[in-house]
């Protein structure tokens, strides 16, 4: 089932461009003068799995009905009554303004499912902004790149959240035949060149569905497979689309444009998974490179599970053992991160990996009641107080769960630039210890309370 989704907001935020980006053409005129867009355009728009139909609108503007302008809003509310479900967009770098103000509750009052989307969140002027557009009352904002396509797997993940009846897959043979039919997870496995990234899938598919070999860098394209497996332990089928890509090498190695284009389409196919297998080579594991690539997962929010490749080749007992604590050590943002031992030649471990891939997914999804989080962060602040500052304390009043995916909190407290990164990652390990949330990424946003007492804006 399709459905409409329109993109409004005031003029110059960057509806257009991101238009172009969903239906993957420049149909859309682009300035950086406001105001290029008159008509409603519409496309059909694709991100990842979904199909649907995307219209572009006018800026919004205070204006006389009989006006220009005024008749290109009657098209934009036009396109708001149509739709499914509205992408509302601010400009992170600007900020908020009074007509981001006046028109988000004419968006609040037309009773459809509202996305807010925080375009130009790149850097930290753009993030700062994006943690203003809480304000609106949207619900959580979106930092999104639409000139740089940075953002856009949060925008899927929220589609799906606002329209699950239109953006469940396949939801036709489903009634038809009486099942249930999950979407498949999405699982991109990245490495250095020559990890045996292509060896692996072709084990897990039980075909030569990848060209492989022991030259390095074969993989050039980042390709899509589908991958159904019986879980054993809950006797259930579960599907995978799995990508392969480009092995990647340190930024300055890479002097051919080739080269530079498939390690692109890696990172975006990076960036549109799920859960990221990363591919270690049991005889030199942990190289710097592996570590580049287990933060960039990390810093783009996903997954991870470590597949400790060739690991038939390691006879000694000493490496293996040490290979929880190195993980650990190298990783300290994903802690406990799983890590299989595995052989894409022989097959061995491919069930173990699966498991893990599941979990791991399981995990980057989970949300946890305000309740328990703040029992946890009462007993961990009374046993390891923050630290005071200039002899001033630190007060951390409440937390709750933002959003999944991955799991993210925003800490209440005083003095937010006061606590250090060290007590942040006090209160991680403990969340990780208490509700059980290994290798995955979690984010956390500080706020304050507004100070009544504080006559700054008055």
């Amino acid at each position: 089932m399709s459905f409409t989704l329109a993109i409004v907001g005031r003029p110059n935020v960057g509806k257009s461009t991101l238009f172009n980006r969903l239906v993957g053409k420049k149909l859309a005129l682009v300035d950086d003068r406001p105001g290029v867009t008159r008509d409603r355009r519409e496309g059909d728009g694709r991100l990842g799995d979904l199909a649907f139909r995307v219209v572009d609108t006018a800026g919004l503007e205070e204006a006389d009905a009989a006006s220009l302008e005024g008749r290109m809003r009657s098209q934009t509310e036009a396109a708001i009554a149509d739709a499914d479900a509205i992408l509302f967009m601010v400009d992170a770098r600007v900020g908020l303004t009074p007509t981001d103000r006046a028109f988000a509750g004419l968006v609040r009052r037309a009773g459809k499912p509202v996305i807010l989307a925080a375009n130009k969140s790149e850097g930290r002027v753009g993030e700062v902004g994006a943690m203003e557009a809480y304000e609106l009352g949207l619900g959580v904002p979106l930092p999104v790149s639409a000139e740089h396509g940075e953002g856009l797997s949060e925008l899927y993940d929220a589609l799906r959240e606002a329209l699950p009846k239109q953006t469940r897959k396949r939801s036709q043979e489903s009634e038809e035949d009486g099942t249930a039919t999950d979407r498949p997870i999405k699982v991109a496995v990245l490495g250095r060149p020559n990890a045996g990234k292509s060896t692996l899938i072709n084990r897990l598919l039980g075909e030569d569905r990848l060209l492989t070999g022991p030259e390095a860098g074969i993989t050039r394209d980042s390709i899509s497979v589908e991958l159904s497996w019986h879980d054993r332990r809950f006797d259930v089928e579960r599907t995978f689309e799995i990508y392969d890509t480009a092995g990647l090498r340190k930024r300055a190695r890479i002097d051919d444009k080739l080269e530079k284009l498939s390690a692109a389409d890696g990172l975006r196919a990076m960036k549109f998974a799920e859960v990221v297998i990363l591919l270690l080579d049991a005889e030199r594991p942990f190289e710097e490179q592996d570590l580049r690539i287990a933060d960039l997962v990390v810093r783009e929010g996903r997954a991870l599970v470590i597949g400790y490749n060739k690991s038939d080749l390691v006879t000694d007992p000493k490496v293996l053992s040490r290979l929880r604590e190195e993980a650990d050590h190298w990783l300290p943002q994903v802690k406990g991160v799983p890590i299989v031992h595995l052989s894409g030649l022989t097959g061995r471990g491919l069930d173990k990996l699966l498991e893990a891939v599941v979990e791991a997914h399981r995990v980057w999804n989970i949300r946890i009641a305000t309740n328990p989080l703040n029992r946890f962060l009462q007993e961990a602040t009374d046993s390891h107080p923050p630290p005071a500052v200039s002899g001033r304390r630190v007060k951390i009043r409440y937390m709750t769960q933002a959003k999944a995916r991955p799991p993210s909190f925003v800490i209440f407290c005083s003095r937010a630039d006061a606590i250090p990164e060290s007590y942040l990652r006090y209160i991680a390990n403990g969340l990780r210890e208490r509700f059980g949330l290994p290798g995955v990424p979690l984010r956390f946003t500080l706020r304050e309370k507004d100070n009544p007492y504080d006559q700054k804006g008055s």
